[in-house]
């Protein structure tokens, strides 16, 4: 299952045009990408708009556009889900003509205006070197990348989908993928923190399982969840604080915010240097492995952080707002993120929408496009209804989706 080299590689002609946006996508290829068996989009640096009916592939395209950062996606979907399904009978579904089969493999391929000049990514599914694994490629400029998480380092994408409407109401675990995204966008290096803890916690947590109790085993884990999570946890705290001052000062009929780390790592970080809070984390995590063992979970590390949030206009945790008020302050904090990383790293963030304009009252849908186009964002939207973009006018680009395809409205 190897994503097609031809895609990857892809380095597209140097003749565009308009001048360099501070990050825009203008040429997004995809191969055997959900619905997409093959396609090749031309764009302008401006907001892009996506029209058509559900199931059309409006959401599978920002899918698309959320694999040039670091990440599982905006669906977190597993690299063998993405992969287009062909028409065919499957192995042991007795011939039926409506089964399908995965294609060979998936691509996703893009040309960037950067700050730093025009840049190719490439990015798709290919086979490990374990027989049967699979991993994701990373290209840049034509060369191989080591990891996923060196896309951070030229591509920062933040996005609000239909599901994220309940993220005050779900688990802390959602509001920390959440605000990891937001953090990666200000910190690249972030990623790679997340990355290697989450894995340190899962290997320690599969020894405790077996009753293994080799303690140089542990030792080693142990000291790598210190380091790394100790310094995810201090960049979670630098963004926090800087979005919290951004996002107190509300944006037009978008609500004001506060948000604050909420966790017992959250505290040494706040309260003492970094080695002495890693000193910290590796003592609590070496005296706690039978009470963990027991438990079946680790007890103490960033993994059990959350984030507060509380809409300050009507002073009150988010939580406790209508649906209405909750996805205004979500948009609220997206536009206040936009800003900041605009402002630290010298380049909006790709900021991708769904279905977006529906759940916003005129006033903010118009405040929304308003914002998008003063930041100089290339926001990618999608909605069923043209007329809500209509307050857009010609400062967007209106794309048609329709079953796999993509045409000029």
């Amino acid at each position: 299952m190897t994503a097609p080299s031809s895609a990857l590689a892809y380095a597209p002609d140097a003749a565009s045009g308009a001048a360099p946006a501070p990050l825009a996508v203008r040429q997004l290829r995809l191969t055997d990408f959900r619905n997409y068996r093959q396609l090749r989009l031309d764009c302008g640096p401006e907001p892009i708009v996506l029209v058509g009916a559900n199931g059309a592939g409006k959401t599978n395209l920002l899918e698309a556009l959320s694999f040039l950062a670091p990440g599982r996606g905006l669906r977190r979907a597993r690299l063998d889900e993405v992969c287009r399904r062909a028409r065919g009978a499957e192995p042991g579904a007795a011939g039926d003509p409506a089964a399908t089969v995965p294609a060979a493999g998936w691509a996703v391929a893009a040309t960037l205006d950067t700050p730093e000049g025009r840049l190719a990514i490439g990015t798709g599914l290919e086979a490990g070197r374990a027989e049967g694994s699979l991993r994701r490629a990373v290209r840049i400029d034509g060369r191989a990348a080591a990891s996923q998480t060196a896309l951070g380092l030229h591509v920062a994408a933040v996005w609000l989908t239909p599901q994220l409407d309940r993220l005050f109401l779900d688990g802390p675990g959602e509001r920390r993928r959440f605000l990891d995204r937001l953090v990666t966008a200000l910190h690249p290096e972030h990623a790679g923190d997340v990355a290697a803890y989450e894995n340190a916690l899962r290997q320690r947590a599969r020894l405790l399982g077996e009753g293994n109790r080799d303690p140089h085993w542990f030792g080693a884990l142990e000291d790598t969840m210190a380091r790394h999570g100790v310094a995810l946890a201090a960049a979670r705290a630098d963004t926090v604080q800087r979005l919290d001052a951004a996002a107190r000062l509300g944006i037009g009929p978008f609500p004001r915010a506060a948000l604050a780390m909420a966790g017992e790592v959250d505290g040494w970080v706040a309260t003492m240097a970094a080695l002495d809070a890693e000193d910290r984390l590796r003592a609590a995590l070496a005296a706690n492995r039978g009470r963990d063992g027991e438990a079946g979970t680790t007890l103490c590390g960033p993994h059990r952080s959350d984030l507060a949030v509380r809409h300050l206009d009507l002073d009150l945790p988010a939580a406790e707002g209508s649906t209405g008020q909750q996805k205004a302050v979500l948009v609220s904090i997206a536009l206040a993120h936009a800003r900041l990383v605009a402002l630290s790293r010298g380049r909006a963030p790709l900021l991708l929408l769904d279905e977006i304009a529906a759940h916003l009252d005129a006033e903010r849908r118009a405040a929304l496009f308003d914002e998008v186009v003063a930041l100089g964002l290339q926001c990618w939207m999608t909605g069923t209804d043209a007329e809500l973009f209509t307050p857009l006018g010609r400062r967007a680009q209106v794309l048609r989706v329709s079953d796999g395809a993509v045409a000029a409205a």
